[in-house]
């Protein structure tokens, strides 16, 4: 641990006097803070909008993460109306927030950090809360207190374990007076609070405290072996990655599967999906890195999942615990299965009765006191787990979509980080059952969750797109992307369907795609891809199989070669990707989509378009079995018949473009306007048009259609599907 301030830099960010940029460099150290947590705050004069000056708390306000905190998200509250609490002896959570809210100095700003309190009695103008394994790595041990004193002597003031807001800050605060010489506040199973009378000050006590926790824990730790002797050896890579992909479809079926509520409102199995229902938990993260691997394969690993996290801020992301599979032989891929669905089971009946169990304030709707949404409490009361460790193999992370499912490994890779070192000291201890419970419904913490936006048409899905390097599959691919999907880009031209996922990763968010290089004429390259989905979402919600060839000659002059490379590209390429993908759709269980890019010629055949009419006609027809095949597993497989999409694709070549014009008699110049005209509106047709209707049949909105044709031609009549 080591500071690493900047002057220019801090010179450069000077916004809250230097605050901000002290908070995003706790926030830029994986080692200080977890995803959306820790908190900052400056004292400051301000004027207020009716003129007067005042001192005024900037705190961090809830939600926001500290690596990317804007100025926006400090809300500002008068330090004199706050410092009036003091004298009160309780305040309830409601109360709290209802006086926070007058305590503003604009409206409409982020809700305070639930640690306001504690920053506004502190006397020091700059103050940073973090959540530091190395503290951690101290704290969450029977012995916290005289650890604490060992590492820090009386620089340090030692807090036993508070629910954080009001009732902790009273204590910080009883506790300072009594001790006043303290540099800092250690907060059992919480975390570090220092300060100081610059931003820099604040931020190197963090950073000083953390490196000497550090050096604590090497110079103290009593065991080279914290997670005990390997009880399940790592695989080879290759074969980490085997088993994992064997068994993903299987842990996404009983990640998605869905619940309905009891009557005394605890999760219990419900009816199958009903058509567009979206599960949560779509989507899959797994690891296999180093830290990882020690821990799952280690004896003490099962005892150590099942101790409890690390942190109350655990707890948002990664649940009270994990699940662990207590498999012996992951290489044998049937009995493992049969070792997760039992496991699975079990870890559903335990987090079923801790959530009847309750907490010290009661059971679960004395617990969210009414103040949660329904749907938002039921979410959250789910029995899954949002992390599964497999022995041997790696860790599975679930989530509403990527970044969710990053967050929870993230956090999880902290909580071995302490675990190794609070083994390495003393044991392991986390938070007691009641107090997890009150943590995990916690109204002021589920309230991070309604901070989200409305999910998009497509969230949490997970698609794959053939041909995406260009055309109409680059479209499809874009218009996905931008409904919430999960694409995988998939092209005959790797370096284009990486250029393409770099684009939409770029403007969606890191995890939105990933770019394949996939030959669709070859069984072993399909089968490749569908394993790229696998190994980066953990499976398949949609297909839309695209990549096709537009080979022109009349038949006369056809040679045996191109037909058959139509044939291999517009007729065997569809079915390699369909039958691998309805494989995953039966193992999945959740049922599936499918929408096959065709073309109006499919119906309505051309001159000298033989070899790609005939072999689309046979696309067609492989779709429509395919429905017919594919109803009763849920999966739903639809068309689309475009006509005439010129601006970037890479079908119409120009040898393409030349022999259509040569076959109507026109100039190759005129050729996009003669497609225009001779379709029914007299309107050009591009890629996105076709996008749009590949959202369709991709989303709910068409649940309960399959088999269908959908023309995109501007209406052309010979083409007609009835």
């Amino acid at each position: 641990m080591r500071s690493r301030w900047s002057d220019a830099e801090a010179a450069a960010l000077p916004e809250l006097e230097g605050m901000l940029y002290a908070s995003r460099l706790v926030g830029a150290d994986p080692a200080l803070v977890l995803w959306g947590g820790g908190n900052t705050s400056v004292k400051r004069v301000e004027r207020t909008a009716l003129g007067d000056e005042c001192w005024v708390l900037r705190v961090k306000g809830s939600g926001s993460d500290l690596k990317s905190v804007q100025v926006r998200d400090f809300p500002g509250l008068r330090l004199d109306l706050l410092a009036r609490l003091r004298e009160r002896e309780a305040l309830d959570d409601d109360e709290m927030l209802a006086y926070l809210a007058l305590c503003t100095v604009e409206p409409g700003g982020a809700r305070p950090s639930i640690e306001t309190l504690l920053h506004a009695w502190l006397p020091a103008r700059f103050v940073v809360h973090t959540h530091a394994d190395a503290i951690l790595g101290i704290t969450n041990t029977p012995h916290a207190a005289e650890w604490t004193a060992q590492a820090f002597g009386d620089a340090a003031c030692f807090v036993p374990y508070v629910r954080p807001g009001f009732t902790l800050a009273k204590v910080i605060d009883a506790a300072l007076a009594r001790q006043p010489a303290a540099r800092c506040v250690v907060m059992e199973k919480h975390g570090l609070t220092t300060w100081g009378e610059t931003a820099r000050e604040a931020y190197e006590a963090t950073i000083e405290l953390c490196a000497r926790a550090e050096a604590f824990l090497r110079q103290h730790a009593r065991t080279p072996r914290p997670f005990g002797a390997e009880r399940v050896a790592p695989l080879p890579a290759e074969e980490r990655r085997r088993v994992y992909v064997a068994l993903a479809p299987t842990l996404r079926q009983l990640a998605t599967a869905p619940l309905a509520s009891a009557p005394d409102g605890s999760p219990t199995p419900g009816p199958p999906d009903p058509a567009g229902a979206r599960p949560l938990y779509r989507v899959l993260r797994f690891d296999d890195s180093p830290d990882v691997l020690e821990f799952v394969s280690g004896a003490e690993a099962e005892r150590l999942a099942a101790t409890g996290p690390a942190t109350p801020d655990h707890m948002l992301h990664t649940k009270l615990r994990p699940l662990y599979v207590p498999w012996d032989d992951p290489t044998d891929v049937a009995a493992a299965e049969r070792v997760l669905r039992a496991a699975w089971d079990r870890y559903a009946e335990e987090y079923s009765e801790y959530v009847r169990q309750g907490g010290r304030s009661g059971g679960l709707q004395e617990a969210a006191g009414g103040r949660v949404p329904p749907a938002l409490l039921a979410e959250a009361a789910l029995p899954r787990p949002r992390v599964v460790l497999l022995p041997g193999v790696g860790m599975v992370t679930l989530g509403r979509d990527a970044r969710a499912a990053t967050i929870a490994a993230d956090i999880y890779h902290h909580a071995i980080w302490v675990m190794r070192a609070a083994e390495g000291l003393d044991r392991y201890q986390s938070l007691e059952r009641a107090d997890a419970f009150d943590i995990e419904f916690w109204p002021l913490e589920l309230y991070k969750l309604t901070l989200a936006p409305p999910p998009a048409e497509l969230a949490g899905r997970i698609a794959l797109v053939t041909g995406a390097g260009s055309g109409i599959g680059r479209a499809i691919a874009q218009r996905f992307a931008a409904a919430g999907a999960h694409v995988v880009v998939t092209d005959l031209d790797g370096a284009a369907a990486e250029q393409v996922a770099s684009a939409l990763v770029q403007q969606h968010g890191a995890g939105r795609a990933v770019g394949v290089a996939m030959d669709v004429t070859r069984e072993e390259s399909v089968n490749a891809g569908i394993e790229a989905a696998l190994l980066a979402y953990g499976g398949l919600d949609i297909l839309v199989s695209n990549a096709g060839v537009a080979p022109c000659a009349a038949i006369a002059d056809l040679d045996l070669a191109t037909w058959q490379q139509s044939l291999a590209v517009n007729a065997t390429g569809h079915f390699l990707v369909a039958r691998a993908a309805l494989r995953l759709f039966a193992a999945q269980g959740r049922g599936g989509n499918m929408v096959f890019v065709v073309t109006k010629n499919a119906l309505a055949p051309g001159k000298d378009f033989g070899a790609y009419s005939a072999a689309k006609a046979a696309e067609l027809q492989l779709a429509r079995v395919l429905a017919i095949e594919g109803g009763p597993l849920g999966v739903r497989v639809n068309m689309l018949n475009p006509d005439a999409i010129f601006e970037g694709s890479r079908l119409w070549s120009d040898d393409l473009k030349r022999a259509r014009a040569a076959s109507y008699g026109i100039p190759v110049e005129q050729l996009p306007d003669y497609y225009r005209q001779r379709n029914l509106l007299g309107v050009p047709v591009f890629a996105e048009d076709v996008a749009e209707a590949a959202l369709f049949f991709a989303s709910d909105r068409s649940a309960k259609t399959t088999g269908c044709i959908l023309t995109v031609d501007g209406g052309v009549r010979e083409a007609f599907p009835r």
